[in-house]
């Protein structure tokens, strides 16, 4: 493979990283692509061969890289299509001099600029390139992450705004996502008082890169944008909830203005409580068709209702609300023999990669919930006597029904409910019973299914 007529048109990109970019990304539209390139999981499963071969990226730019390719099996990705990627290196030099020339620059896995937040919390999930502009160094700081509808209201933006000067007067990026909205006002906010931003994007890096919003930000060092996706290309609905991830992933804590009652606000906001990646923080509104409550309901916590009553740093200590410590020990005891000592909250739990989606939710404040979605301040109270109770034992088994009211309102099979709540087979199937036997669930037949009785 002849490498040379990219050499020399970008100096700055290591082997290693013209070998990942060869192989991860897209140079032009993806219809225009013979090659699908790997995707994070395939890429992931690539990197692990090679290194376990204890051979490189690097070293499959050689002119016939099949040798070294020889012992690789995987069903969806097949030899031929890595050398078909590969061989792409012209298209590669002739983006990269287009992408520098707007003031691009790409980051790989094995770049020490990488974030370190992605990697330690996505593991090989985290994408193997990150296109960009601004301070590179801005990756690695943190901050407080900001999201919200595109719709919200004048209001809402008003508070979001204020969040931002708040941010940048105490030195805390904001984290977001640089869409129209609650996403733009935060890091607009942020940037006018000169505070630090990272912007992940879902599309348009290359616009981006060279527009007057983010001119200010980028030409004083005060922002970076980044994206894992295509630098061209345009608005995609997944790619916009692909990317909900590494917003996240990339603060230390995190607040959600406003969520409908679906979209990628919601979804984001859900994963991260399910994967317990940084406290969510949640603003108080009486708007009804909001998801707000319901995220407090599902481990959230409501932020003090002006700006003026709370400080951000006091919403970037990990201590973001009791049920997220709570869902993150879970964790582990759904995985292993239960253990006393394992609920000292002196004791930290260490970072997992995932934990069962269990409504920590006390039975007063759900019903309250339940009943009246905008009666926030009654909500609020509970929340507050919750934790400020004593530590109690926790009955897994009520937890478990409580969330069988959502896993279970469709007919579920046993399976999907062991990919749901990350139980044991065995633990899983004794409680099905024990929940049949109390009347709370229906058993079908043909196949074995299970859903909640009283249901339409």
């Amino acid at each position: 493979m002849n490498v040379s007529h990219f050499s020399s048109t970008d100096g700055s990109l290591s082997p290693t990283a013209q070998a990942t970019l060869l192989l991860t990304s897209y140079f032009s539209k993806a219809s225009s692509e013979s090659a699908k390139p790997l995707t994070n999981s395939e890429w992931g499963r690539f990197a692990l061969w090679l290194k376990e071969k204890a051979t490189t990226p690097a070293d499959l730019l050689v002119t016939d890289p099949k040798a070294l390719l020889q012992g690789w099996h995987d069903a969806r990705i097949s030899a031929e299509r890595i050398i078909e990627l590969l061989n792409r290196g012209h298209s590669l030099a002739l983006a990269m001099e287009k992408w520098q020339r707007a003031g691009l620059w790409v980051v790989t896995r094995s770049d020490p600029e990488y974030p370190k937040r992605l990697k330690q919390r996505l593991k090989t999930d985290s994408p193997p390139v990150l296109f960009g502009c601004g301070n590179k160094a801005l990756l690695n700081i943190g901050g407080l992450a900001v999201i919200g509808s595109r719709n919200a209201s004048e209001s809402d933006l008003a508070f979001t705004d204020r969040v931002g000067v708040k941010a940048a007067a105490e030195g805390i990026a904001i984290v977001s996502g640089g869409a129209r909205g609650v996403d733009e006002t935060a890091m607009l906010g942020a940037i006018k008082q000169g505070g630090a931003v990272i912007g992940v994007m879902a599309d348009s890096l290359l616009k981006a890169a060279t527009s007057s919003k983010w001119r200010k930000g980028l030409m004083d060092a005060h922002a970076v944008l980044v994206s894992p996706f295509y630098p061209e290309a345009g608005f995609s609905a997944g790619n916009a909830m692909a990317r909900n991830k590494y917003i996240y992933c990339l603060a230390d804590s995190s607040l959600v203005i406003h969520s409908g009652k679906k979209g990628g606000t919601l979804n984001g906001a859900e994963e991260n409580l399910k994967k317990a990646w940084v406290p969510l923080w949640v603003k108080q509104t009486t708007d009804k068709d909001a998801a707000n409550v319901y995220l407090v309901a599902k481990g959230g916590r409501w932020l003090e209702a002006d700006t003026q009553e709370f400080n951000i740093a006091d919403l970037m200590s990990n201590e973001g609300g009791r049920a997220n410590q709570v869902r993150e020990q879970m964790g582990d005891l759904f995985s292993m023999s239960a253990q006393p000592e394992l609920f000292a909250e002196t004791e930290s739990c260490p970072e997992i990669e995932s934990v069962p989606e269990i409504k920590i939710v006390e039975p007063e404040v759900e019903r309250i919930v339940n009943e009246s979605q905008t009666n926030i301040e009654t909500i609020s109270e509970q929340t507050a006597k919750s934790e400020a109770a004593p530590s109690s034992p926790v009955d897994f088994y009520q937890l478990f029904t409580s969330e069988l009211q959502r896993l279970a309102d469709e007919p579920v099979t046993v399976d999907e409910l062991i990919e749901s709540t990350q139980l044991h087979k065995s633990q899983l199937t004794e409680w099905l019973k024990r929940a049949e036997e109390e009347g709370l669930l229906e058993k079908l037949t043909r196949p074995v299914r299970y859903q909640v009785k009283n249901k339409k």
